[in-house]
């Protein structure tokens, strides 16, 4: 599997919807919900170092903290 940036970038895009949906939902799946938070902050920061979009890789790193910080908080 080769990882380009249209893939990174669509694969962090789902997640985050998918985490947000989760979360608003709020049927339980916290953690599920959390785990994709990072995957998708994980992705899209990879994109954006790929692509030199150095903010948005900054913000990414904020987003992996928060995604480790919620499954801590709901394991």
């Amino acid at each position: 599997m080769v990882l380009n940036g249209r893939y990174l970038e669509w694969v962090g895009v789902a997640t985050a919807i998918a985490y947000s949906l989760l979360v608003a939902f709020n049927v339980g799946a916290e953690f599920v919900g959390f785990l994709l938070l990072l995957i998708s902050a994980l992705a899209i920061g990879f994109w954006a170092y790929f692509g030199k979009h150095w903010g948005i890789l900054f913000l990414q790193f904020f987003y992996a903290f928060a995604g480790i910080i919620g499954m801590l908080r709901w394991y």
